[in-house]
This record gives structure tokens, C-alpha cells and sequence, in this order.
């Protein structure tokens, strides 16, 4: 399955303005914004979070990998190209999880 097909899979997250990633003391690491060139790695961190209690885990992230699916090849080959799928590849191969903050969209 590639990326698109899989992000047709993943639940919705227009309820979410941003998601924020946080290490072990809860300082934010990232923020994932709902906004073009974000909302495909928004839905990929949300749906591994809601999987695995609330983190990212190392077995989120190689799942993660292989959702980004073609999109994962080209970041191994051109680093720093792919932040979000950058972070994955390097938490895949540890063992520290981190804790997932949604940030709720403001209300219309």
C-alpha cells in the first residue's frame, strides 16, 4: 500500500490544530501542524499514538515506516528531506518512547 492509500486509512484529525512530541521530561521535541505538507505526518503520528497508549513507541515507529511506505526509501536516500519520517528512523532503532500531546483545533 503506498502513502496515499494508506492515509485514507488512518482516522480523521481535522479536530486537531497540532500534535506536539515530548521526551521523558515533557519538553516538546516537534510539533506536527495540521497544514499542508504536515496533515499526512499528522495522521500517521495520531494513529501510532492512539495504537500504542498516547506514544511512539520504537515498534510505532518502524510501523510508521512502513505507512510512510515510498515516502521512507527517499528519506533514508536523502536525509533531512523527511523531519517527520527522520525522527521515526532514528526512534525506531532506540529504545526510549515518546509521549504524544494533541493540541485541539479551535472551535468554529
Amino acid at each position: 500500500m503506498n502513502f496515499t492509500e494508506r492515509l485514507k486509512t488512518l482516522p480523521a484529525t481535522h479536530h486537531l490544530a497540532a500534535l506536539q512530541l515530548l521526551d521523558a521530561h515533557g519538553a516538546v521535541l516537534a510539533t506536527i501542524e495540521n497544514r499542508p505538507g504536515q496533515t499526512g505526518s499528522l495522521a500517521v503520528y495520531a494513529a501510532l499514538a492512539a495504537m500504542h497508549g498516547g506514544r511512539i513507541t520504537p515498534e510505532a515507529a518502524a510501523l510508521g515506516l512502513d505507512w510512510y511506505a515510498e515516502h521512507t526509501s527517499d528519506a533514508r536516500t536523502h536525509p533531512g528531506k523527511h523531519p517527520n519520517i527522520d525522527r521515526l528512523l532514528v526512534w525506531a532503532q532506540g529504545t526510549a518512547s515518546y509521549a504524544v500531546r494533541p493540541v485541539p483545533a479551535a472551535s468554529a
